[in-house]
């Protein structure tokens, strides 16, 4: 299934969480960047709150679209240890890796949400959605991250998925929701005919759109 762009995807993923719609216990948490357009759309749908889950992955040095894990607000980190091994990586490489990945999570958490605390999640539903998944491996730092802030139930929205990187998380979540699993599946800009990246300025406007649709939003620092 070949999607037109991450705006179309979001608007196709909505129709599958029909059920999740006008529902004050539900929230939709994108991972930025890529998975904010989707979650906008899926959000707008359901009219359901919007925020944001800060994830970074961890790129192979020599590879760095292979993940070799991620971190994820909350001082939550996961690592790959079958990549780990394959290539050999020692722990100081790891945590190079993941030390420059943290500043960059912390730029992104004080840009698209500044001083203002994280919705509650306990007792909620949270749909995580991002725009697709390879590895599964920030999607994973964002489940565990999630977990510790005790939902009712977790649900995972992506419009494509490697079928490994689904069954891994299937066994994690209460649901998942994806359109489709190809195979090969080579890379997740591999199913858009549009993929540009999404830029900082577009997380935020999004948010500002989310904001103004309920308020308040509350965007601050996981605890």
């Amino acid at each position: 299934m070949l999607f037109q762009d991450r705006t179309s995807a979001g608007q196709l993923l909505a129709q599958d969480l029909a059920t999740y719609a006008n529902r004050p216990d539900v929230l939709v948490l994108a991972l930025p960047r890529g998975g904010v357009p989707i979650a906008f759309e899926i959000a707008k749908a359901l009219n359901v709150v919007l925020d944001v889950l800060l994830v970074r992955k961890l790129g192979v040095p020599s590879q760095q679209e292979l993940a070799m894990g991620a971190i994820a607000s909350g001082d939550v980190q996961i690592v790959n240890q079958d990549i780990v091994r394959d290539f050999n990586l020692s722990e100081q490489t790891i945590a190079k890796v993941a030390t420059q990945e943290f500043q960059e999570l912390k730029r992104r958490e004080q840009l698209y949400r500044g001083n203002r605390p994280f919705p509650e999640l306990q007792g909620k539903t949270v749909i995580l959605v991002d725009d697709g998944l390879a590895t599964g491996a920030t999607m994973l730092a964002a489940i565990i991250a999630v977990q510790k802030q005790q939902p009712a139930r977790i649900v995972v929205a992506v419009p494509v998925a490697a079928s490994p990187a689904y069954e891994q998380l299937a066994d994690k979540v209460d649901e998942m929701v994806c359109l489709s699993t190809p195979t090969p599946f080579y890379s997740v800009g591999q199913w858009y005919e549009r993929f540009g990246q999404t830029t900082d300025d577009e997380v935020r406007d999004l948010l500002r759109k989310a904001t103004n649709r309920h308020q308040p939003l509350s965007l601050g620092t996981l605890s």
